[in-house]
């Protein structure tokens, strides 16, 4: 999995969970990088979550390290958790170390935290480094070993690490800073004090290193890029020397913060090459401000219809159903408001209840209740209840499969009219009671499903459904005759 020297027998492995193989963590790289000394006896293995528990320990051991680092994250901490608990069955003398954003706060009742030997809190880049340093060496430490953070200038980054299967095939993470300055308090971004950057020029000649072993795809964890725009202004002038067929970049940004300077840059880009992720969440005032979210909604109205009319970038624009404070019609209206704006992806989220963010001050006042496990999603609050959490639940896989897969251009304009929201959500609870199903449906009967559900829930005639969907049909490269389509006699 690394084309890095391997040692025969690695004392130490690095190793994560990830959601899927196109996924390479950056986090384990940087771990890696700052090991100094200990580099040689170290090695890195990525599993994906579609493994048991008892393969991956298996890998692991044919490894037969001494130590393990885990990374653990929300998407991965029950199936760590099931693996770290085998290996202290089979092979508890290995010391057992882990970290991530999962495991850094609140994880004193953690099952995980009870089965590992040490756990590192927060940012280990170096830290990993000094206790592991202190574990081969038989000094004793406190389960939870804390480590001051150096400053982001002294650490060794980690990008030569990828490995030319990773540049070849999976997304690349970089950051060009770390940090967040706003506090809004659904994120773990509100525990931090500001947004620290690395020396650009430094984070440039490693991405110049990457650009000419082949890398095109760059995905900045960044979770303010045009926070400050000089740096901003730089890395995508540093892309756009640098464009090809193949380019493509992924920026977080801040919706309210679009100044003429950035402006001109991006539309210098080509189709295909930039995406913007607008975490919009709300357009309600008051709950912004209930979770102390700062943002300039006519600004960033005015940015997201300036992006669709004078910018070639892919816009995927994030709400948060089940915040403190908002009901079914509020919701509504910012998702009608926000579809209007013309994104091409929509990202319905559920809110979660991350380890550690303020948003459970609100549980009292707004009868806030979460899962007691990962992903730790609402499951009812004053405002809405828990079967209306599940409807939305279903309203949102199915808003994917059809609005954002971009297969259903002509159709939508049918399904959705005039009132997006209400009709997809009358559409959605329709396709759940015919269907009973929300995974597993393929693209083809999604186009039967669409023909049974317009006709049935809005009765638009037979006759005007067939032709649209049929221009998607073949628009999505799909061969044969469908199924609605036979049912018309044809």
């Amino acid at each position: 999995m690394n084309n890095t020297i391997t040692p025969r027998q690695p004392d130490i492995l690095l190793t994560t969970i990830n959601a899927s193989y196109i996924h390479a963590s950056v986090g384990l790289r940087y771990l890696y990088a700052n090991l100094n000394d200990l580099q040689s006896r170290s090695h890195i293995m990525e599993f994906t979550s579609h493994l048991r528990a008892a393969d991956i320990v298996e890998k692991i051991l044919e490894v037969n390290p001494k130590i393990i680092g885990f990374g653990v994250y929300i998407w991965n901490t029950e199936h760590t958790t099931k693996v770290i608990s085998l290996l202290k069955i089979i092979a508890p003398e290995i010391i057992i170390i882990i970290g991530g954003p999962e495991v850094s706060y609140e994880y004193e009742q953690q099952t995980i935290f009870k089965l590992c030997d040490y756990l590192i809190p927060g940012a280990a880049d170096c830290a990993f480094a000094s206790l592991c340093q202190e574990v081969l060496d038989n000094k004793t430490n406190d389960k939870v070993y804390h480590f001051n953070e150096p400053a982001l200038n002294a650490l060794h980054l980690p990008y030569q690490y990828y490995t030319d299967e990773d540049i070849n095939n999976r997304v690349l993470y970089v950051e060009a800073s770390r940090g967040c300055p706003f506090k809004c308090e659904f994120c773990l971004s509100a525990l931090d004090k500001t947004s620290l950057p690395f020396d650009i020029d430094v984070f440039l000649i490693e991405m110049e290193q990457l650009y000419q072993r082949g890398a095109r795809n760059f995905k900045f964890v960044d979770r303010t890029f045009n926070l400050k725009v000089d740096t901003s202004l730089k890395i995508l002038n540093f892309f756009l020397a640098r464009i090809d067929d193949d380019l493509f970049l992924h920026f977080e940004i801040i919706s309210d913060r679009l100044p003429d300077s950035l402006k001109e840059t991006i539309a210098r880009f080509p189709s295909g090459s930039l995406q913007f992720e607008v975490g919009v969440q709300s357009f309600n005032p008051q709950v912004q401000e209930l979770i102390s979210r700062k943002q300039d909604n006519k600004k960033t109205i005015e940015n997201m219809l300036w992006l669709r009319n004078h910018s070639r970038a892919h816009i995927h624009a994030d709400l948060i159903f089940g915040l403190p404070g908002e009901d079914l019609d509020s919701f509504a209206q910012g998702f009608n408001q926000l579809y209007q704006l013309k994104p091409q992806d929509i990202q319905l989220g559920i809110l979660k209840r991350l380890r550690g963010t303020p948003v459970i001050r609100h549980t009292r006042n707004f009868q806030l209740k979460f899962e007691t496990s990962a992903p730790y999603s609402i499951l009812a609050t004053d405002c809405v209840d828990f079967q209306l959490v599940q409807r939305m639940i279903r309203f949102a896989r199915y808003w994917e499969l059809i609005a954002n897969s971009g297969h259903f251009g002509n159709t939508l304009t049918l399904l959705l009219a005039d009132k997006t929201f209400q009709r997809f959500l009358i559409f959605s609870d329709w396709l759940y009671k015919y269907s009973g199903k929300t995974h597993q449906i393929s693209l083809r009967k999604l186009y039967d499903y669409l023909y049974y559900g317009l006709n049935t829930c809005f009765e638009i005639p037979a006759t005007l459904i067939s032709t649209l969907l049929l221009e998607d049909y073949k628009s999505a490269g799909l061969k044969g005759k469908p199924e609605f389509y036979k049912m018309l006699g044809h």
